[in-house]
């Protein structure tokens, strides 16, 4: 399995996988709510690649994509230290190191562009994620009581982030 960035060819398979990791009910969007098209994925991957600060980076075995890792940084002067970032790995995949080889990649690439600061959040019964984020060292900033509502009834969410 190689640690790439996410090229226009990836379109389709990247759309895919959105839709799987988001039915996963962890992400923003209730499961069904939102379906990435090919067209949509195209689109991110350009506007990514326009901006120096962030990086797409996707898992792959081929043309098999088993996660990915955007980090998203903005060119404004007080800002431009920071990024966000949103990881999603296939269900079948987790825990097989894959989320900690995207983070290291995204770590190099954040260092060599400047980038200090990585933010993230998370829902706060998603004990597979704060694992991980763990593990990579993201250390919790606080918490968005109740911001999410599923599942009929109020959820928190956490704001994790790390210094490089």
């Amino acid at each position: 399995m190689e640690i790439r960035k996410a090229s226009g060819k990836d379109a389709e398979e990247l759309a895919a996988l959105f839709n799987h990791v988001e039915d996963s009910g962890f992400m923003l969007f209730n499961p069904g709510e939102r379906k990435a098209t090919n067209i949509q994925m195209e689109k991110q991957i350009e506007q990514i690649e326009k901006n120096p600060h962030s990086v797409f980076l996707v898992a792959a075995s081929g043309h098999d994509l088993h996660g990915y890792l955007l980090l998203v940084g903005n060119g404004l002067e007080r800002t431009r230290h920071s990024a966000k970032i949103v990881i999603g790995i296939k269900e079948g995949e987790r825990g097989k190191g894959i989320g900690s080889r995207l983070f290291q990649e995204m770590e190099e690439f954040a260092r060599l562009n400047g980038i200090r600061r990585l933010e993230l959040s998370v829902i706060a019964n998603n004990v597979h994620a704060l694992s991980l984020y763990a593990k990579m060292e993201f250390e919790q900033e606080g918490v968005k009581r109740e911001s999410l509502f599923f599942d009929g009834m109020y959820h928190d969410e956490y704001v994790l982030s790390k210094l490089l």
